[in-house]
């Protein structure tokens, strides 16, 4: 499967993706008419509009009246509510191709499309969605995982901020052992691995700021020449944060080989998370910090490393940490020391919790995708985790999310890559747009059908999104 482009270069607008939407409004419109599940899984609030106009047209009069449909009061299926349903998913849909909130005056009645918790989400499940690859659907990969549409793991789907710490900290262990579980068990080797560029890696430790030793992970190809790009990698885990995989684990280990193959240096940063914890979970700013002193590292021994330029790249958490960077080091004077930063569906907004129709109308993903692969409750709960003070909760240092124009003005060129059927995606579309309004050049690329992290977890299921990555980050980095 090949990868779909969305490019940033003037406008902050999305490229229309309204055939492709068509489709998906005909698909549900056939479900719709079929099912009385498809009217169940959504809630439907009917404001009246207080505009004059004509009776029953333009909000006035009986048919503005009508009561709320609620999706846990069981009823028939009847063509008014199918209508309303249909309204409200192409209203969703619209709001993908426009940017603009998922609600509007139709006919002077105010429709919202409210997502039910007790039923699920209007689309439907990854193993039966059009949208997600045959090769995730039909060889069972995120099923056989638990990955697919409301399968998370129990335990870890029901934290929420107001867990008690021994709920948490049993949560935390179980989610620790069955990240690593997971990734070590994935299976991404591919026939055509033996034609890579041979690649070295060694071990280099260094202090960090905070006093602190990092590990660095180092990999380059082996070959002769001049100086070669640098990348300084920051991973993320299957739960789009950063907490529990280690820079040794089987999936980031061949991300870094995939990438040093394409002719760059690659420095992969073991930052402090829960996984390297003794005592208590390594808040904000511990992780950032570890990969500002890791950058430092490498600026001051580029001729070491025998590197020309350095670009921070990350996935998830780690596309956190790799946007803040940036942004810290304009704060503090050294940006000139960064060339670029690639990004891969970056978890920055700590905007988790609150209202459904909030999240809706502002990162539609959050609702749309809850569920595909990572779960929005236990997201939450991390992000918690790592700013359990309020004052860090919209920090942009922390969520970069919320940066201001003048903390993104003057950075150096961005690339952010999101997946389409990931909760993250609406996020990472809205900072590319503030980077845009901020005069950074800054691209963006969505990969269509992929879940959460596809291209690095499920390598082998989707090879051709994985090398397809790979070449453009270094593409990226060999002319930032």
């Amino acid at each position: 499967m090949g990868t779909s482009f969305r490019r940033f270069t003037g406008r902050p607008h999305l490229v229309s993706r309204a055939d492709k939407y068509s489709s998906d409004v005909h698909l549900l419109e056939c479900e719709t008419s079929k099912t009385e599940q498809r009217n169940s899984a959504l809630s439907i609030e009917v404001q009246p509009s207080m505009q004059q106009g004509r009776p029953g047209v333009d909000g006035v009069g009986p048919k503005s009246q009508q009561p709320v449909r609620r999706s846990d009061t069981p009823s028939p299926p009847h063509d008014d509510v199918i209508e309303d349903s249909l309204l409200a998913i192409r209203l969703l849909l619209e709001s993908h191709v426009t940017g603009r909130p998922p609600s509007r005056e139709v006919g002077g009645t105010r429709l919202k499309l409210i997502h039910n918790l007790n039923t699920g989400a209007p689309l439907p499940p990854l193993t039966a969605t059009p949208r997600n690859p045959d090769s995730l659907r039909h060889k069972c990969v995120l099923s056989a995982l638990g990955l697919d549409r409301m399968r998370t793991p129990p335990s870890p789907a029901t934290l929420s901020p107001s867990s008690t710490l021994d709920e948490a900290r049993a949560s935390l262990a179980q989610a620790k052992e069955a990240s690593a579980d997971m990734y070590e068990l994935l299976p991404n080797s591919l026939p055509r691995d033996r034609w890579d560029l041979q690649v070295e890696n060694r071990t280099v430790r260094i202090v960090g700021s905070d006093a602190n030793l990092i590990e660095l992970q180092i990999y380059r190809p082996v070959v002769k020449g001049g100086a070669l790009p640098c990348v300084v990698y920051s991973h993320g885990d299957g739960g789009g944060g950063m907490y529990f995989t280690s820079a040794n684990d089987k999936v980031h280990r061949r991300w870094c080989i995939s990438l040093a193959a394409q002719g760059l240096i690659v420095v992969h940063v073991d930052y402090r998370n829960a996984r390297t914890a003794t005592n208590g979970f390594p808040m904000f700013p511990a992780a950032l910090n570890d990969v500002c002193s890791a950058v430092k590292f490498v600026y001051n021994h580029r001729e070491d490393l025998n590197t020309r330029n350095i670009v921070l790249h990350g996935d998830g958490g780690g596309a956190n940490l790799a946007l803040a960077a940036a942004i810290k080091a304009k704060r503090e004077g050294w940006l000139n020391r960064i060339d670029g930063v690639y990004t891969y569906s970056p978890f920055i907004s700590n905007a988790y919790t609150g209202s459904l129709a909030a999240r809706l109308a502002k990162l539609p993903s959050l609702i749309e995708c809850d569920g595909y692969v990572i779960n929005v409750h236990y997201m939450a709960y991390m992000a918690h985790s790592y700013t359990p003070l309020a004052a860090d909760a919209t920090n942009p240092l922390a969520w970069p999310f919320h940066a201001s124009k003048e903390d993104l003005e003057g950075l150096p060129p961005h690339v952010i890559v999101m997946d389409e059927l990931s909760p993250l995606r609406s996020e990472g579309e809205a900072y590319l747009r503030k980077l845009v309004s901020a005069g950074v050049k800054a691209v963006g690329h969505v990969n269509l059908g992929s879940v959460q992290g596809a291209c690095l977890a499920f390598r082998q299921a989707v090879p051709e999104m994985h090398q397809d990555l790979a070449r453009n980050l270094a593409a990226f980095a060999k002319q930032a």
